[in-house]
Formats: C-alpha cells, structure tokens, sequence
C-alpha cells in the first residue's frame, strides 16, 4: 500500500494498519476466537426476531399517531428498525440463525419479504462478496471505478458515477438490488431454480401486499407506511455497504496482490455507530470477525471482535460512523489508484 494521504488518526482510530505478515493464515485467525462466538442461542436468536418486529410495529404505529413535522424522525427510526429485518436474514443467509438449514431459509425468507428481496439471489451473490472481498474487478460490493472505465464513459454514465460515489451514495443499493437479484442471466443455470423459487415468494407477497396496501391506506398510506422506511432502509445499505470494506487508505486489490485472509482481516472495516442503531440492527457493523467467519452469529460479533483484537489488532481497522467519515469516503474514494488507493473524480482536484 502506498503512503497515501495523511490520515486522520482521530477518524481512523488504528490509521494505516500494519500489514499482515505472509505466515498467517485464516486458520490462525478463526482459531484465536473462543468456540463460544460460533455457538447458535437459539433464545437469543428469536429475541433478535422479537425485537426486530416490535421495533417496526412501534415504528409503523408511530406514524399513524406523529403530526407531519414528526415524521422525519419516525421514518428515520422505522427505516432503521426494518433494516433489523435484513440483518436476521443475512443471519439466515450464513446459516448462523438456527442449527436447521430449514428453519434458517423459512426465517431468511420471510424476513426479506417485506424489504422486496429474492432471499436467495441475496445469498448467491453475497457470498461472491465474501469470497472476493475488496479484489479489484471481482467484488461485487462497492467496488471503485478505475480511471479507464470513467473517461470512456458517456457523460450521463459519468452523472450516474458521480453521484453514486458522491452526494447521493445513499441510493446506491437500490440499483444494486435490481441489478444484481432480479435477473437469471446473472445466474449459472445450476442455480436457476432456486433463485426462481426466491423470485416467485417475491412476486406473490407483492401480488397481495401492495394492492390491499392500495386499498386499505391508499397511495399516500402506501408512501407513508412503507416506501419511505423502505428508501431508510437503502440508506443504511448503502451506507453499511460502503462503510464495510471503503476508506480513503483501504485498498482493492488486484488478483495478484489479493489473499483471502488478508481481505477477511484487513481489508473489512469495525466502525462504531450510536447504541440505538447497533441495537436495532443487531451489531451487523462489527463486520470484521463476521467476515473471519460467516458462521459467527449476530449476537456474538462483538466477543468475537474483542478476541480478534487482543491478537490481530495492530493488523485491523477501525473508525466512528459520522459525517466527518462520510464527507472523507464521499469526495475521496471515487476512482482506483494502484499506489493511493483511490483518487477523486476531479483528480486534478487537491484533497484537504
């Protein structure tokens, strides 16, 4: 990694990390966590259900009692509390809800049914994330752009670029839930039928909930109760997404300089945000052991992260989720740059 610009060691608590000596392998690493991270609490998991569905019932009750200058923090707060949703899902998706590979797809399903997502186009394509975190090209989360790739496109697709990697990054998710789970030739045709099956729960829970949504609350009931805490719930994709695995001295790698522990370890992200969304969306951000090992339930992230961090934590990086952070990824880390990680769009213009 080249030296990059200075970095502010108040945002990024551990800076420039150290680089992980070549003898350490995954093994090693998923070792240094006790066994107890990897143990399924199946109490403790239906409590993150619980509280998930009481956190989106109080949310939508809310916005049938808040006088219209309240709904923005309404909103704000379903938005959050349905991302909880999301997050068991994903549990389910990893098989590290429940012990039965039933019980996690029924849950998986069910759960990503009112966020309008195929559960198991969701799952196909999150783990090519895990297995080709951060390599250049290959990753399918949050990748730069390269340098090539932006002068050769139109100037509407550089608009699109800009402002995906800029001022509107929230929005990002969207278009990458269409992009990537609705379409069978992004599919082998071995895995056809299954994302099929995902596709047709979708498009039945559709079929019925949005015409009584229609019917019962009407347009306005429809935006109000659903679609804007469905565009809170992008926001925090998008933002967790990008946050996971983007700063400005974090880099993507190319296949040749990749390894598999290395992007695991170093190359995810811990980022602090305030209790009530940690709480809401049940530690998903303590991301690092969570890439280590899928098999680590939500519930136990965080001890996994403090045994990781008493051997490993010269090697990992941290930071607090803020403005400040978001200002730094949003206007520096656009386009791939082999020595710096990444450089603006305007890459004649100087970064502070």
């Amino acid at each position: 990694m080249g030296a990059g610009k200075p970095i502010n060691t108040n945002l990024y608590k551990n800076g420039l990390a150290k680089p992980l000596p070549n003898n350490i392998t995954l093994t090693d690493v998923v070792k240094s966590m006790p066994k107890e991270v990897f143990h399924k609490d199946m109490t403790k998991a239906w409590q993150s259900v619980i509280v998930t569905v009481l956190a989106v019932a109080v949310g939508e009750y809310l916005l049938t009692i808040s006088p219209w200058y309240l709904l923005p923090l309404v909103w704000a707060y379903t938005g959050t509390a349905a991302t909880g949703l999301f997050v068991i899902g994903h549990d389910c998706g990893h098989l590290s809800f429940a012990r039965s590979h039933f019980v996690n797809d029924i849950v998986g399903i069910l759960t990503f049914l009112p966020l309008i997502y195929p559960f198991e186009s969701w799952r196909i394509k999150h783990n090519h994330h895990h297995n080709n975190t951060n390599k250049l090209e290959v990753d399918n989360a949050w990748q730069p752009f390269t340098p090539a790739d932006f002068d050769n496109a139109s100037p509407n697709t550089q608009m699109i670029m800009r402002v995906i990697k800029g001022p509107l990054w929230f929005i990002a998710s969207i278009g990458h839930w269409i992009k990537e789970h609705f379409y069978l030739e992004s599919f082998t045709p071995e895995q056809h039928t299954r994302v099929k099956i995902s596709l047709a729960c979708v498009y039945a829970f559709s079929a019925v909930f949005f015409p009584a949504m229609l019917y019962y609350v009407g347009v306005w009931g429809l935006i109000k109760y659903w679609f804007v805490p469905f565009l809170g719930f992008h926001f925090w994709m998008s933002t967790f997404t990008m946050v996971h695995h983007t700063l400005p001295h974090l880099p993507f790698l190319p296949e040749g300089k990749w390894s598999d522990v290395q992007a695991r370890l170093t190359l995810t992200v811990h980022c602090e945000y305030p209790a009530w969304i940690e709480f809401l969306c049940h530690h998903i951000n303590v991301h690092v052991p969570h890439h280590v090992s899928t098999g680590i339930p939500s519930y136990n992230l965080r001890m996994a992260y403090n045994a990781l961090k008493k051997t490993y934590g010269p090697y990992m990086h941290e930071t607090v989720f803020g403005w400040e952070l978001l200002r730094d990824i949003t206007t520096k880390c656009h386009l791939y740059h082999e020595e710096e990680c990444y450089t603006p769009f305007d890459r004649d213009q100087k970064q502070q």
